[in-house]
């Protein structure tokens, strides 16, 4: 019983409290979750690369192009399951936790059936599109990973909790699995059916421990509110998911046509070495989304939040980007080969747009913390216009370079419609000096390198390109090392057993 006049909890502190049990530093725990995610992320990605290598050696390119047909294809449909299910299990703030997770299971899992129809009906037209037929039986087998990675579902539990540790243990069980099974497989001759089963192995087996050490019941759950509830917060996710799934084959598809298949694999080329950015973002932004939920009240902190993982983001996503771009001809000169050299355009232009992109990047997470999904779509909208009106225009007009110009354009155009929806959440949104201060680290280390190619005399060598990106590397450093000090420390602290004193904003 409460004391008379001591002071009451909220219904927000004591689900927090629940939610989180014993842990007292929200702030400590982000910063550790962030090294186990890193960690899992780069685990994940080597996996992916010894996969890939290893399956190259007993596949033959024809065998990987049936399985690429396969990929084309379940990517049309499987967006459709990926709208924010758990997302928004891990927003909602109910009193029976059981309950909500049950209700959210079913609910993946009737999305996990309806996209497993429609994968089923698209294989088959695929095949006759593609001219493969081979492609049909692989693919059918291949259509019961989606529903069956809806057992996977507990794990979203664990997330919620911020028991990042045995989140990452479960997610890790499925590729491990898939990759022994996949690289077996093909050293035992199966051809691209090593692929396929390996992935329906590695789905399998995190599904069964997922469900093994599931804390709730499973069970089916369906009510016309929850329905009701979690549409309006997916909808909005669907269309963005859907817009930039639309514009990446409308690029690859135009840039096939109006030049040829080559300069359509420059494209792609660009978007696989810039996704890199995406993928460490995304380790910050899945580390913060559980803790953003559990503060949805809390503005202030919101904001702190925000501002802080950004500026984290910036430091090195900004060098990232200007040394693609700095380095693209280098890349293809003296590692991809001259056969890229058309490509370099879009290699740079792609390297500023990512360094752009890191202005405001987690803004979705703490939309959707707050179940504010709509301005999701209204961005993704105006993407597909601004496609469909600048950049396929320059693209089929000038090729690449038009495209390149047409990219710079649209991610202007993202970040500005993103900080207007940023400043409306948090009254404001210095993106000003969030550019400068993003920037200031690497202006000196640009400039190193620009003042160095000027003074070059004779041909450009690769001992001389890596000379120039050690020194904008080192240069980088050192300089967010002396303007970003204080939040350094402050990141650094949290890491250690000593109360961090939180840095300036």
């Amino acid at each position: 019983m409460t004391e008379p006049g001591a002071p009451t909890e909220s219904t927000a502190e004591r689900q927090r409290r629940e939610r989180f049990g014993a842990i007292t530093d929200l702030r400590r725990h982000a910063a550790r979750g962030t090294l186990v995610n890193a960690a899992f992320q780069v685990g994940l990605a080597g996996l992916m690369l010894v996969r890939r290598i290893v399956v190259a050696a007993f596949l033959t390119a024809s065998e990987f192009g049936v399985w690429g047909a396969i990929l084309a294809t379940l990517l049309l449909v499987v967006f459709i399951k990926n709208v924010g299910t758990a997302d928004k299990y891990v927003q909602q703030d109910e009193e029976d936790q059981e309950r909500a997770f049950q209700k959210a299971f079913t609910i993946d899992l009737l999305l996990g059936a309806l996209a497993t129809v429609l994968a089923m009906i698209a294989i088959p037209v695929a095949a006759v599109a593609y001219g493969r037929p081979e492609i049909v039986a692989p693919g059918l087998v291949l259509t019961v990973v989606i529903v069956i990675n809806s057992l996977q579902a507990p794990a979203w539990v664990f997330y919620r909790r911020m028991d990042f540790a045995r989140q990452r243990t479960l997610q890790a069980i499925d590729p491990c699995v898939a990759l022994l099974v996949t690289i077996g497989l093909a050293i035992a001759g199966a051809g691209y059916w090593s692929l396929v089963l390996g992935a329906v192995a590695g789905a399998v087996a995190g599904a069964v421990a997922a469900v093994a050490v599931c804390p709730y019941k499973l069970a089916l759950r369906l009510e016309r509110g929850t329905i009701r509830e979690y549409f309006s917060f997916s909808w909005p996710l669907a269309v963005a998911n859907g817009g930039a799934l639309l514009i990446g084959n409308a690029s690859l598809l135009i840039a096939t046509r109006t030049m040829d298949l080559a300069h359509a694999g420059a494209i792609g080329l660009a978007v696989s070495i810039t996704a890199f950015s995406d993928g460490v973002d995304a380790i910050v932004t899945q580390t913060l989304y559980p803790l953003v939920c559990a503060v949805a009240d809390r503005v202030d902190l919101l904001h702190e939040a925000f501002l802080k993982s950004n500026r984290l983001a910036l430091m090195w996503g900004v060098p990232f980007g200007f040394a693609v771009a700095l380095f693209a001809a280098d890349l293809v000169h003296f590692v991809l080969g001259d056969r890229w050299a058309f490509a370099i355009v879009v290699l740079q232009a792609f390297g500023v747009a990512a360094a752009i992109d890191q202005l405001a990047f987690n803004w979705t997470a703490f939309l959707r913390a707050r179940n504010i999904t709509r301005p999701l779509a209204g961005l993704a909208v105006l993407n597909l216009v601004v496609f469909a009106v600048v950049t396929a225009p320059l693209l089929i007009a000038f090729g690449l370079p038009g495209f390149a110009a047409g990219t710079l354009i649209a991610q202007a155009i993202t970040v500005a419609g993103r900080t207007y929806y940023v400043a409306r959440m948090f009254d404001g949104f210095p993106l000003a000096r969030q550019t400068i201060r993003a920037i200031a680290p690497t202006v000196p280390a640009v400039a190193v390198v620009l003042l160095a190619r000027v003074a070059e005399n004779g041909t450009r060598s690769p001992e001389i390109a890596v000379v120039e990106l050690v020194a904008f590397a080192g240069i980088t450093a050192l300089s967010t090392v002396v303007l970003e000090r204080d939040l350094l420390r402050e990141v650094v602290s949290y890491l250690r057993r000593k109360r961090p004193t939180p840095a300036v904003l």
